[in-house]
């Protein structure tokens, strides 16, 4: 890593003046902890720490932080309490079925720990509030199961100026990193394109073992604690990895890409990660894809707009459609390149050509298509429109 990068911040928050109530009592046994003290502890008063998710991660690891001493948590989740919610999500019981979970979770750090102030934020975290939302906030947990919301929370952590404090798991195995762009890599460094959504699990799906929830969640909120005071050595640049079947921990490190495009704003993630009908973003005007068999039937026809090639310069050598031009994402998210007029993009499958979309319909170009399941579809259908290098 980039050793400019790579020195221990500072603590994040400074100190509360004093503490109320029993809540030095309270965390007694973290206060005298070596290296810890009332200092610290004062810091996770003063501390404002948002929550994305009541889920799996979110009921693991709140209760954490309310029982460390955070002083104000914000919850941000519209969904409710379902009967399969409860073998994971412990922090809900049966009589709240039916709940929403900001509520069924306030309620129980209440009971904890009745001095932290608990926001409950009862609706979906979107490009258009995310910001105004952040801006309230020290640090950033993000809980989600999606990968729409994981970039959401990514880049508006990046333009608000704050820590965020990610996880992740599936079934067995759970991961767990900082991303601070202040001090070291951010999640788009580790994954700079959005998986296929054809080929992404989810908990409802997939599953996911129960006791993993609290194992990732709790190291979250230990990330939380240690950036709000100071102490030990963060998962900036760092990825955790789980395996709870074979009982073992491995670490992954990752740098900042000194070549991809800045973040500048938010967009529409639902479009950049390939996923309709989500709800962590407004929906884009359509037409924005094309099926493979509408656009087959430009061609036949001599009606094709510009075919224009998404992917890396090795991918297209290798196989293009024919009399198309290669203009990689990453050239047109920087704004290196415009493309004016009607236009098809395609990719190999489908994520970096909705990228592509995204960047060029935000540049204003509104007559930008994608090719719905991108060349890998088009070879099978239509071969003789393919070229390879022979």
């Amino acid at each position: 890593m980039d050793s400019t990068l790579s020195e221990r911040p500072a603590p994040l928050v400074a100190p509360a003046v004093g503490l109320p109530g029993d809540v030095a009592a309270r965390a007694r046994r973290q206060i005298t902890l070596p290296g810890f003290g009332e200092t610290a502890q004062a810091r996770l008063w003063a501390a404002r720490v948002l929550v994305i998710g009541a889920g799996g991660l979110g009921s693991a690891l709140v209760p954490y932080l309310a029982g460390a001493g955070v002083g104000r948590i914000g919850i941000v989740d519209d969904d409710v309490v379902e009967r399969s919610n409860l073998h994971r999500q412990v922090v809900h019981g049966t009589a709240d079925i039916g709940r929403r979970k900001v509520d069924s979770i306030a309620e129980s750090v209440a009971a904890q720990t009745p001095h932290v102030t608990v926001d409950r934020l009862a609706f979906r975290l979107t490009s258009e509030n995310a910001l105004d939302v952040f801006a309230n906030y020290d640090l950033v947990i993000d809980g989600s199961d999606n990968f729409p919301t994981r970039y959401l929370a990514n880049d508006a952590a990046q333009l608000v100026g704050i820590p965020l404090v990610w996880g992740a798991i599936l079934q067995y195995s759970g991961q767990v990193g900082v991303a601070w762009h202040a001090h070291g890599a951010g999640y788009r460094d580790l994954f700079p394109v959005p998986p296929d959504p054809d080929t992404v699990l989810d908990c409802a799906t997939g599953g996911v073992l129960p006791g993993l929830c609290g194992t990732v969640g709790s190291l979250l909120a230990t990330e939380a604690i240690k950036l709000i005071t100071g102490i030990g050595e963060p998962l900036i640049g760092r990825v955790l990895l789980y395996d709870a079947l074979a009982a073992r921990t491995r670490e992954l490190r990752i740098n900042p890409d000194p070549t991809a495009a800045p973040v500048t704003e938010l967009v529409d993630y639902a479009l950049l990660c390939g996923v309709t009908g989500s709800s962590t973003a407004p929906q884009a005007a359509e037409p924005q894809g094309v099926e493979i068999d509408a656009a087959l039937a430009a061609v036949r026809a001599g009606s094709a707009p510009r075919w224009i090639d998404v992917r890396s310069p090795a991918e297209h050598a290798e196989r293009r459609v024919r009399g198309s031009e290669l203009l990689p994402v990453e050239e047109i998210e920087a704004g290196a390149v415009t493309v004016t007029g009607p236009a098809l993009l395609y990719c190999e499958r489908d994520p970096r050509s909705i990228r592509a979309v995204a960047a060029l319909r935000a540049q204003g170009n509104t007559e930008v298509v994608f090719l719905r399941g991108g060349i890998d579809a088009l070879a099978r259908r239509a071969p003789d429109l393919v070229d390879r290098d022979a």
